[in-house]
């Protein structure tokens, strides 16, 4: 085999390793999208790699959102160079002071020269000759590259006098190029450690998810707010398609009895079926949501995606618990206003704990029954958000069973892997039993859910 085969066998191993990584991140990419990259590729060459990368992100994303996933993923296949780099060992003070000097110049392709040296220098843990791995993390607790802003902004401005909004734009920019660099050691870090450990493996743990895949549990302060930013989008794609399911559902059934009947004209032969027209009517909904700890978030986003989608619905009423339930329907109104600050104002305006903090649904549903049994109807569609631990207290299944009864139907969402419910002080199999419940870890399983369950 000559070396231009060997060579093209790579590149088309790479690229295919690529297109596997990518759909395990839940990107949809088919054959035709496939071999539309690997055309890409031979058209564009390996000469110049970030050409290579916006040709087989043209050709592979089907969105913006998804390139934060790609770049990383590309940069373990298509790595930027091998092994350490050509400079010795680098002294942190030394490499402090040009780093200093790349982010006022704002070269990123020094800094990224950089990022290489920092991780080889500081990164490496463990005995084995040179290194067992790098770490990111390591890297920049080592060398605090925050720590520069200072400088980076005097240096800045003793070349060019700056003032007022300027200077606060300066400062944006400076922190932008310090993020940058943080990102550039990150990807070499990867890069490293790619080379002694499975890279497909590494591809697919290593790389974050996209916001929509993330699990609602895990998510950071960082991540809820890109979430919070997904629900404007995310909103007007649910409400296509209730929109779409509405419309179907107004033509109607088949009449069995008058499609039969009118076919006596045509020797039995349904030529024009007879629809039973109904009459679409916007249901009601009522979310009852657990805002206690972790399950905050899920509760948080939820509920601003149905304030997004109010329009869908004839009305909408939110209560809130922990372990006393109160309504923030109107909340959400500013909520929608200030999505980061939804959160803080439920807590703070709305009475959700009585004498412990803790979470206790048998309580809450007890005091929703009893208090509000008359938001719902037999047009109310009921979701219960949360993860049904009860911390060792009565589930209280009569109040649940009570809420089952007057509504249309009852639904709730768990945060949790399936796996995990009935462990510990879970209560799901209970509650399962008497309304249905679904696991709704991210917000693709959300919006899923929603599109398939409310009815029309």
């Amino acid at each position: 085999m000559t070396a231009p085969e060997v060579t093209a066998l790579g590149v088309a191993e790479r690229l295919t390793s690529l297109v596997g990584a990518l759909r395990a991140h839940g990107m949809r990419i088919g054959t035709g999208e496939t071999v539309d990259a690997a055309q890409a590729v031979a058209a564009l060459g390996l000469a110049d790699r970030e050409t290579l990368r916006e040709g087989l992100a043209a050709t592979l994303l089907h969105g913006t959102v998804q390139r934060q996933v790609f770049d990383p993923v590309f940069d373990l296949y298509f790595p930027s160079g091998i092994g350490a780099p050509d400079s010795g060992p680098a002294d942190r003070e030394e490499l402090r002071e040009r780093l200093a000097e790349a982010l006022a110049a704002g070269d990123e392709a020094l800094m990224a020269r950089l990022a290489a040296e920092a991780v080889d220098g500081f990164g490496g843990y463990g005995s084995s000759p040179g290194s067992d791995g790098w770490s990111s993390q390591q890297t920049l607790d080592r060398l605090r590259p925050q720590t520069l802003f200072a400088r980076v902004r005097d240096n800045l401005r003793a070349q060019g006098g700056t003032s007022g909004f300027t200077d606060r734009l300066l400062e944006d920019e400076i922190r932008r190029r310090i993020e940058t660099f943080r990102r550039q050691v990150a990807t070499e870090a990867r890069r490293r450690v790619a080379e002694r450990r499975d890279r497909d493996q590494l591809a697919r743990r290593a790389v974050a998810t996209t916001p929509d895949r993330l699990d609602f549990l895990y998510a950071g302060k960082l991540q809820l707010a890109e979430l919070r930013r997904m629900v404007q989008p995310l909103a007007r794609k649910l409400a296509t398609r209730l929109a779409a399911r509405r419309r179907r559902a107004a033509r109607g059934s088949i009449d069995l009895r008058r499609t039969l009947r009118g076919s006596l004209s045509t020797g039995g032969v349904p030529v024009k079926p007879v629809l039973r027209r109904r009459r679409p009517v916007r249901p009601e909904l009522v979310l009852l949501c657990d805002v206690s700890g972790s399950v905050s978030g899920f509760s948080d986003f939820t509920m601003l995606l149905v304030q997004a989608l109010h329009d869908q619905f004839s009305k909408v009423r939110v209560f809130a618990f922990v372990n006393r339930l109160d309504e923030v329907t109107p909340l959400l109104e500013h909520g929608a206003a200030d999505p980061q600050g939804l959160g803080a104002r439920i807590q703070a305006e709305a009475t959700l704990t009585g004498w412990h903090g803790s979470s206790d649904y048998g309580v809450a549903l007890g005091e929703f029954a009893e208090r509000y049994g008359a938001a719902v109807g037999p047009r109310t569609t009921v979701f219960v958000l949360g993860d049904a631990r009860t911390n060792m207290s009565d589930p209280n299944l009569a109040a649940v069973r009570q809420i089952a009864e007057r509504s249309r139907r009852v639904y709730w969402l768990n945060p949790e892997p399936r796996a995990q419910w009935g462990t510990g002080d879970s209560a799901a199999p209970e509650y399962a039993e008497l309304v249905e419940m679904h696991e709704c870890r991210n917000a693709r399983q959300l919006g899923a859910l929603i599109t398939r369950l409310l009815p029309v």
